[in-house]
């Protein structure tokens, strides 16, 4: 380093160039070649696949700790092992941090957590969404509780921006600990087999406290936390397809909560009829379909996203278009468990619900719902406290809702399924749909019992009052008779419906009721 104050510009800048290209480099090749061998990208080749070609500006690349100890003091590398700043993505500002693995396992210390800070502040004023790129070991021991300091300052801004800004975190290394609380509280997490895992104590804790034998990726490995613990909204095979998803969902989302997400203009035309819906849904209300047949029938060049496709598989939350305008769909699923609402499909669906509210994205509800899941399990593992998240979901968001029932629609799983009773915009039907307490069987052995169990011929009583019970209450114009379906369509309009019905609804305006912020269920 020049230490001779009057060198001249050309030496000043001779000097900044080798600096910020040592910063660039990292440590050293053997670092960057052990990386390669893990099967994982480097930070700085992490950012060139998330953003746009050469759009990215560097803040705080000459950053180094000023930590003392440990011999701390005699390894100083520029960045202290993460790199921050921002670029775009398909034109728009994104700002992003990505921890270098290569420098001090990319643990996180004081340095290193103020950088983070900064980026975070900036994110969060410049109204733009945040991408944390995670690889890192942990909080610095050498750095003791100052770095367990730096990571509550980022919980405290994760908590923040939520709801302001679309934060995503991406897990592409280890995360353990309290560092796994931050993707925890943020709206997306992305993860990639084999070379990514979350959890707050590892293997050996486990071993030691339990005496369970467990691998890392069997205990917080992308599959685990993507299809069992619902922590993680995606699981890739590889970074580049990963990141390049990431890149798509922030495609379809508005920069922050003050805009709305980009029409993009479809030669999808809005009128395009729907037949093939006449046989992807069966008339007979027991057998089973994909309703994500459905959903790309109905949706702009049948292109739609799914979020969380691997846990709780009886709900399909999906961010899609209508007519080149962002959308979210909440749809129960036949196929998984005939499509009842469960604890974690409850949970699932009311996170999705709570996002797009806060990001101003219409919300359309496909409905074939049983009702909810009997059990004892269920019931002790908290299904009311559980199914009324959902519901209050529903019943505080604002942003236009439009509840389309398909099939069946029973119980209390038809009101939480965003019923006009809970403040939905429209309510529309197929000719097909049964709304009721419950199905036809159950509710006559019910009502009926006596009868049937007076009766010489009980199977002939029970049928004749199965059909009364249908004629008098489930035929499908029972509820529109009541003004609780707004109109009975045939399913291949469904897609004009629609449209018509978010574009009549894009001015809608909901006053909020005056308080510090509500106590929803959790």
């Amino acid at each position: 380093m020049i230490t001779d104050t009057a060198a001249s510009t050309p030496d000043r800048l001779a000097e900044l160039a080798q600096l910020k290209e040592q910063a660039a480099n990292g440590p050293d090749e053997q670092a960057t070649a052990r990386q390669h061998a893990k099967g994982k990208l480097t930070a700085r080749e992490r950012i060139d696949l998330l953003l746009d070609e050469g759009s990215f500006h560097e803040i705080e690349a000459l950053r180094r700790h000023r930590a003392t100890g440990f011999g701390l003091e005699s390894k100083r590398p520029y960045t202290d092992g993460v790199i921050t700043g921002w670029g775009t993505v398909h034109g728009r500002t994104v700002f992003v941090y990505a921890h270098d693995f290569r420098i001090f396992g990319g643990a996180l210390g004081e340095a290193h957590a103020t950088k983070i800070h900064k980026i975070m502040d900036m994110a969060l004023a410049a109204g733009a969404p945040l991408v944390s790129l995670n690889d890192g070991a942990g909080a610095r021991i050498q750095e003791g509780v100052t770095a367990l300091a730096g990571y509550g300052g980022i919980f405290q801004r994760n908590t923040r921006a939520s709801g302001v800004i679309p934060q995503i975190s991406v897990m592409l290394g280890p995360c353990a600990g309290g560092a796994a609380y931050s993707p925890a509280l943020t709206d997306f997490v992305f993860m990639v087999r084999e070379t990514s895992q979350m959890f707050i104590t590892g293997p050996d804790v486990v071993r030691a406290v339990t005496g369970e034998e467990i691998t890392q990726n069997g205990l917080g490995g992308a599959d685990i936390h993507a299809a069992v613990s619902g922590v993680a909204a995606f699981a890739y095979d590889e970074e580049a397809a990963c990141l390049e998803d990431v890149r798509f969902l922030l495609s379809l989302l508005p920069s922050n909560n003050r805009e709305t997400a980009l029409r993009q203009p479809s030669d999808d035309p809005a009128d395009r009829l729907n037949e093939a819906l006449h046989d992807i849904v069966p008339g007979n209300a027991n057998q089973a379909y994909d309703v994500r047949a459905v959903i790309e029938e109905i949706v702009d060049d049948g292109e739609y996203f799914e979020i969380q496709p691997d846990w709780a598989t009886n709900v399909v939350c999906a961010l899609t278009r209508l007519d080149g305008h962002v959308t979210g769909i909440v749809a129960n699923q036949p196929a998984a468990f005939a499509g009842v609402l469960d604890i974690h499909a409850s949970e699932k669906a009311a996170r999705f619900v709570q996002f797009c509210d806060a990001f101003s994205i219409p919300l359309v509800t496909l409905v074939d719902v049983p009702g909810f899941l009997p059990g004892v399990g269920q019931e002790h593992g908290g299904i009311i406290r559980h199914g009324a998240k959902l519901l209050y979901a529903y019943c505080n968001a604002t942003v236009p809702r439009v509840q389309l029932i398909m099939r069946k629609a029973y119980g209390g799983a038809y009101i939480v399924m965003d019923s006009r009773s809970i403040g939905a915009d429209l309510s529309l039907a197929w000719p097909t749909n049964e709304i009721a307490v419950m199905g036809a069987e159950g509710a006559a052995n019910v009502i009926f019992r006596r009868q049937i169990a007076a009766a010489d011929d009980p199977d002939a009583v029970r049928a004749q009052k199965i059909k009364e019970y249908q004629t008098e209450l489930m035929h499908p114009y029972y509820a529109a008779e009541r003004g609780l379906v707004d109109d009975v369509i045939d399913p291949a309009e469904t897609r004009s419906v629609l449209i018509g019905a978010l574009a009549m609804l894009r001015s809608k305006y909901a006053d909020i009721p005056s308080r510090k912020h509500g106590n929803p269920p959790v």
